[in-house]
């Protein structure tokens, strides 16, 4: 009897699982903002011959029998359900229409996320209302090799938008309300993290990721710290100066490091 129960409980959660999947899915297309490049289905009910699988072209309207040209992109699916029911009985073709939505292919509304993030690729925007944040969770993260600041084109009302948007200062420096909301069309572009560069008597001479607010002591440890023959009174920072020209520096250990800084160790002269 026990395993019978269990039976009609696993078949029961099976079907509510199902239930709350659909519910979700409806929820995400309810959310979704129509756009030019999307293939939809529209059903009327008790009028199977006004089913019509159209696509969104790119001053987002649609041609549907009867009514001729609709304008729903920038729509969300119920919007224009009630967009294309209220021109079918204002032209006086059916009484009650009960119009019926369904996202085949979304093209219009996709983000592209590039550069040094895990998954780089074209996104669909499956809800509104999608920050930057999210979008590159979406494509996987920003891998190890990439910098904290995304960069982010797209347009607005028109104008042309660009923003760098410093990832990681969003919840470290409690500053959420820097993280925009992406459109369709926008590209988040996530460059490869700054390096400096250590060399002469030091453990490991190599190139080394800026992290935030690294000191050139902190730089210094990177590399191992000096060699036996080497000794930090007497380092050289070259740095890039105003214009590109190159500068000599002798710096102190609690300086900050900045991109492409190139600190070298020298012999000790004892």
């Amino acid at each position: 009897m026990s395993a019978v129960r269990s039976l009609l409980f696993a078949a029961a959660f099976a079907v509510f699982a199902v239930f709350v999947q659909g519910a979700q899915a409806q929820d995400k297309q309810a959310e979704y903002l129509l756009g030019a490049g999307d293939t939809i289905r529209i059903v009327v009910f008790q009028n199977p011959d006004l089913t019509v699988e159209t696509r969104i072209t790119e001053d987002g309207a649609i041609t549907y029998p009867l009514i001729g040209t609709v304008k729903i992109g920038g729509l969300a699916v119920p919007a224009a359900e009630q967009s294309i029911a209220k021109a079918l009985k204002d032209g006086g073709f059916i009484q009650n229409p009960q119009v019926n939505l369904l996202l085949l292919q979304n093209r219009g509304n996709q983000v592209s996320v590039l550069g040094q993030v895990n998954r780089p690729g074209r996104f669909p925007l499956e809800t509104a209302n999608i920050r930057a944040s999210e979008m590159i969770a979406i494509a996987g993260g920003i891998a190890v090799t990439g910098a904290d600041v995304a960069v982010l084109t797209g347009v607005r009302e028109g104008k042309p938008l660009r923003r760098e948007i410093d990832i990681a200062g969003l919840f470290l420096d409690n500053k959420l309300e820097n993280d925009i909301v992406v459109a369709g069309g926008d590209v988040l572009y996530v460059h490869r993290a700054p390096v400096f560069y250590i060399y002469g008597q030091v453990q490991r001479p190599g190139s080394y990721r800026v992290e935030r607010g690294m000191s050139l002591r902190q730089a210094l440890a990177q590399g191992g710290g000096p060699t036996e023959r080497g000794t930090e009174r007497w380092l050289r920072l070259y740095r890039r100066g105003a214009g590109g020209a190159p500068q000599v520096l002798s710096p102190e250990l609690g300086d900050p490091v900045q991109a492409d800084d190139v600190l070298y160790v020298r012999d000790s002269i004892f």
